[in-house]
């Protein structure tokens, strides 16, 4: 992948998909047992909509819907942190195999979190330059 003929959100996406591979690998490695059946099919829905739902949101119809969408991704990697936390908490892996998963899972909210911050901020302003100009024309 070369930096120069991909953007941000194409790095961003790819970075997803390959964080969705991760979770798939892990969760096929988790105990047969009941609990760790319970926790991969959790893991899996969790870790692995957040790679298509960005692409949605890429696709978003408005700006409302781009912050609906990214906040999905954001809701869906918050929850997979939390079944990495109890995976790392039950023992059911080794913490070798977690530590990487559950930084890039961080480093992705963060990203997540600060994009859908900028995108309120923009439609906060958006809004109040529209009251503006509507009040001016009265």
């Amino acid at each position: 992948m070369e930096s120069d003929r991909w953007s941000k959100a194409d790095e961003l996406e790819e970075r997803l998909i390959k964080f969705a591979v991760r979770v798939i690998k892990l969760s096929a490695a988790l105990p047969k047992t009941p609990a760790g059946k319970h926790i991969a099919g959790q893991i899996l829905r969790s870790g692995t909509s957040p790679a298509p739902n960005y692409g949605e949101a890429r696709g978003a119809e408005s700006r409302a819907d781009f912050i609906h969408k990214l906040g999905v991704v954001l809701k869906e990697l918050n929850e997979t942190a939390i079944w990495l936390r109890i995976i790392e908490s039950s023992h059911c892996m080794k913490l070798e195999r977690l530590g990487a998963l559950i930084e890039e899972n961080r480093s992705l909210c963060r990203i997540i979190a600060s994009s859908l911050k900028t995108a309120r901020a923009k439609q906060a302003s958006s809004m109040t330059n529209l009251k503006s100009q509507i009040s001016n024309e009265k």
